[in-house]
């Protein structure tokens, strides 16, 4: 994950290109919570700016690991650990993240931490 933010703050149009390719011009990103982060996203500009606010909500210490994926032609599971700091907040959380896809690009995903309570906590 270091080298995709090293990336990401040298080339930061490349990645936003890069990201543009993953996602269907249509997907929705359901996020849960009550933070100022959580909600519906849909469309790949607020996707990208949603994704954009927890880099920069987080200086950049945002990261996911991945443990695990399952998938076939038209959906995925991931099992990740989420990582930051934020404000004085640390935040480590296993979770899982579900993908739909169409036409070889995420059309829909769905997020589920693993404690909510701290993911709301950690982006108050």
């Amino acid at each position: 994950m270091s080298n995709v933010k090293h990336q990401a703050s040298r080339h930061p149009q490349h990645l936003r290109c890069a990201q543009r390719n993953f996602f269907a011009a249509d997907v929705r990103y359901h996020v849960p919570g009550k933070s100022s982060l959580g909600g519906d996203y849909e469309g790949v500009a607020q996707v990208l700016e949603w994704l954009g606010r927890q880099f920069e909500l987080s200086g950049g210490t945002i990261s996911a690991e991945v443990h695990d994926i399952v998938a076939n032609d038209e959906h995925a599971v991931a099992l990740i650990t989420v990582r930051g700091e934020r404000a004085g907040k640390q935040l480590e959380d296993n979770g899982v993240q579900v993908f739909h896809f169409r036409g070889g690009r995420m059309s829909e995903i769905w997020s589920h931490p693993a404690d909510l309570y701290a993911v709301d906590d950690f982006w108050s």
